[in-house]
C-alpha cells in the first residue's frame, strides 16, 4: 500500500473481511516517500482495526533506473492539467508485487491485494495482467498466490464514497510535497481534489496552495 486514498480504503475494507491483513509499504527511493510513509503511519494509528498486522516497510530501490526523473526529484513533476500517462512509472506494479509476493509466501498469506482503479491505463494494471501475474508469482515461489484488484471496476469517486467515514485526511496522494503538506498543484493533488468534489465529501486535506 501507498497510503493514498485507494489503498487506505482497501486496507480498511480488507480488515473488515479477512482475519489478518498485512499492510506492506515498499520504498523505491522516490521523492515523496518520507512524507507518504509519515501519513500512512498516522492513518494506521487512527483506525485501530484488530485484523491489521504491523506495518511492513520493505525496499526495492529504483532510483538507479529512473535516474534524473521527476519521481526522484530531479525534474519538475507533472502538473494539474497533465494526463494520467504523465505519471507512469515503468513496471511499478510488477516490481512492488514481486517483493510483496515473497513476503506473502514467507508468511503463508494466499492473497495479494492492490488498489488499482478503473481508469488506470498502464499495462501492468489490467485484470488480465493481475490474473496471469498471480499464476507466475505462485509458480516461481512454489505456492499459491492470488493477485486481486477489488477496485479495478471502480472510479476514485466511488472508492472515496465507500471510505467516506474513514480519516481520509490522513491519506497522502502528492508527488511534490511541501514539508508534510500536499503541494496542491501536481497531477495527483488535482486528481484528489476532483474526486472529493465529485463525491460530495468534505476535503480536509492540508494543501500548501489552494
Amino acid at each position: 500500500m501507498s497510503g493514498g486514498l485507494d489503498s487506505d480504503v482497501l486496507l480498511a475494507e480488507s480488515a473488515a473481511r479477512y482475519r489478518q491483513v498485512w499492510p506492506v509499504y515498499i520504498r523505491q527511493g522516490l521523492a515523496w516517500e518520507k512524507v507518504e510513509l509519515f501519513w500512512l503511519k498516522q492513518f494506521l494509528q487512527k483506525i485501530h482495526q484488530r485484523a491489521i498486522r504491523p506495518l511492513q516497510v520493505l525496499s526495492v530501490p529504483m532510483a538507479d533506473l529512473y535516474g534524473a526523473h521527476w519521481s526522484t526529484g530531479k525534474k519538475p513533476v507533472p502538473g494539474a492539467r497533465t494526463r494520467d500517462e504523465s505519471v507512469y512509472l515503468p513496471g511499478r506494479n510488477m516490481v512492488l508485487s514481486v517483493k510483496a509476493a515473497v513476503f506473502a509466501a514467507m508468511k503463508k498469506v494466499p492473497t495479494l491485494a492492490l488498489g488499482s482503479l478503473d481508469h488506470n491505463p498502464f499495462p501492468d494494471a489490467s485484470p488480465q495482467f493481475f490474473k496471469r501475474w498471480g499464476t507466475v508469482l505462485g509458480r516461481g515461489l512454489g505456492t499459491r498466490v492470488k493477485v486481486i484488484a477489488p477496485y479495478r471496476r471502480l472510479s476514485k469517486v466511488q472508492v472515496l464514497r465507500r471510505g467516506a467515514q474513514l480519516p481520509l485526511h490522513l491519506s497522502f496522494s502528492c508527488i511534490a510535497p511541501r514539508r508534510k503538506k500536499h503541494c496542491g498543484q501536481c497531477n495527483k493533488c488535482a486528481e484528489r481534489r476532483r474526486a472529493f468534489r465529485a463525491a460530495g465529501v468534505k476535503d480536509r486535506t492540508m494543501y500548501a496552495k489552494n
